[in-house]
């Protein structure tokens, strides 16, 4: 007899269960369907945009090789224009990287000028990353020091002098050579003389800037 009273209470509360459900399904059912499908909408438009870059990252990646084999077949014109192309429309990283590699071009070509610019313009995309920005102000305030003024070469470089930045006695060798060359003995000496101070300079430019400061110690304009 209990068995068949528990068997009996188990069948009202599976009915019980099966009405809660089909009221709460009544209630509740498009707004789960609706639900299902934006997840599921979602997760396949997310597939399809990670599909979607792969494929133009990929895309990228090879116009960017094909111009840079033109660059090493000493074709600049023809690599430049591979080099433009993919920095208005290349996907990724490659258009800044196209950017500063057609820089580089301009100056192998000569064109010292347009090559600082293009490396100045590049050094001010706020998009691109910190790193690139100022590996390319550096490059443009080299290419100054020959064709630029002591103050054109500071705009550039002296940002990346201070703290522990990572190029900055590359950026304090440009800024004493660019002060030598306007016969600034003073201002050259003191950015040599940072370099020789800074026990974590590379040798080879803790080297350069000992030469330096030898000359002008040797000059003797520089008291």
């Amino acid at each position: 007899m209990a068995q068949d009273n528990d068997s009996f209470i188990r069948e009202v509360n599976e009915e019980l269960r099966s009405d809660q459900f089909k009221g709460a399904w009544s209630r509740y059912g498009k707004i789960v369907i609706a639900v299902a499908v934006v997840i599921v909408v979602a997760t396949a438009g997310h597939r399809g945009y990670v599909y979607w870059e792969s494929h133009n990252a990929s895309a990228s990646g090879d116009r960017f090789l094909a111009a840079l084999k033109l660059a090493g077949e000493n074709k600049p014109d023809e690599a430049l224009a591979a080099f433009e192309a993919l920095a208005k429309d290349g996907s990724g990283s490659y258009p800044v990287l196209a950017q500063m590699r057609s820089a580089a071009v301009l100056a192998e070509k000569g064109d010292a000028a347009g090559a600082a610019a293009a490396f100045k313009a590049i050094a001010g995309e706020g998009s691109a990353p910190e790193a690139m920005r100022d590996v390319a102000r550096l490059r443009g305030a080299w290419l100054l020091i020959d064709t630029g003024t002591y103050e054109q070469v500071s705009a550039e470089a002296e940002v990346l002098t201070g703290g522990n930045h990572a190029l900055r006695n590359s950026a304090r060798e440009a800024l004493g050579l660019a002060a030598y060359k306007a016969g600034d003995m003073v201002r050259s000496r003191e950015w040599f003389q940072a370099i020789a101070d800074d026990a974590t300079a590379p040798r080879n430019v803790a080297s350069r800037a000992q030469i330096m400061l030898d000359n002008i110690a040797a000059s003797g304009k520089a008291p």
